[in-house]
């Protein structure tokens, strides 16, 4: 047996990157996985591939985490994964842009947050949001995304606070990874007039000198998500190859 066996995993953002790499490893450990994302075409054909089911989900929008939500009978775990990231100065990101960031990074995660509890209070369960190491160190050209994963961050550990304080046996805690070698990263380097000089930074924050792979995220998600973590609730899981210290 899996150590998911019996419990029900709704994963945001999972039809690629991050998210897919949670998706499969749920799977693999015996989780029964609802991939929730806004791109159907390629949530669909994941969910086919894993034997997992596919919902419809804008997460900037209450009504759609309502309908995405009620297509659920029982939730043991959610994962706030979906996100965007903003490249950009104080002088460079618009006030569009910037709330288009808080809107998915931000508001998504409440949204989700308080969606998700009536299907998991009646048990317990864990809630994993997906922060980064922007979330807990500032970088010149990612205001937006700096304030967003900030923001992730402390409203992890209000929850966090929360549900322990009502006795909901619900966990909740963040997970911050540095670069991860995803189709983000190539959506961000699109956006920029020096993508392979942008690239090499990325490489150059990790003391390891590399990127992260999905897959290595994907294990500590695997862990929050299992009762071996029962313990560990408002913390921050630093997967970042040593760029935090």
């Amino acid at each position: 047996m899996g150590i998911l066996e019996g419990k029900t995993a709704f994963v945001t953002g999972g039809a690629s990157g991050l998210g897919e790499a949670i998706a499969r490893a749920y799977v693999a450990e015996g989780a029964a996985v609802i991939i929730a994302d806004i791109d159907a075409t390629s949530g669909k054909a994941l969910a086919e591939e894993l034997g997992a089911r596919f919902v419809a989900l804008d997460v900037t929008q209450e009504a759609s985490w309502a309908s995405a939500i009620a297509a659920c009978n029982r939730i043991d775990v959610l994962v706030n994964n979906a996100g965007i990231t903003t490249l950009g100065s104080i002088e460079e990101v618009t006030l569009d842009q910037f709330r288009h960031e808080l809107d998915i990074d931000v508001l998504g995660v409440f949204m989700g947050i308080q969606a998700a509890l009536p299907k998991m209070k009646p048990h317990g369960g864990s809630i994993i949001n997906m922060s980064s190491l922007s979330g807990v160190k500032a970088s010149s050209n990612l205001v937006a995304y700096n304030a967003a994963k900030a923001a992730v961050t402390l409203m992890t550990k209000s929850c966090a606070l929360h549900f322990a304080e009502k006795g909901y046996n619900i966990r909740c805690n963040s997970i911050h990874p540095g670069a991860i070698h995803t189709p983000i990263i190539d959506k961000v380097l699109a956006q920029s007039d020096t993508p392979d000089a942008l690239y090499q930074s990325f490489v150059d924050v990790h003391p390891v000198k590399r990127l992260g792979r999905p897959e290595e995220i994907a294990a500590i998600a695997v862990y929050l998500a299992s009762d071996a973590s029962a313990f560990a609730t408002g913390a921050e899981f630093r997967i970042d190859g040593g760029a935090s210290i």
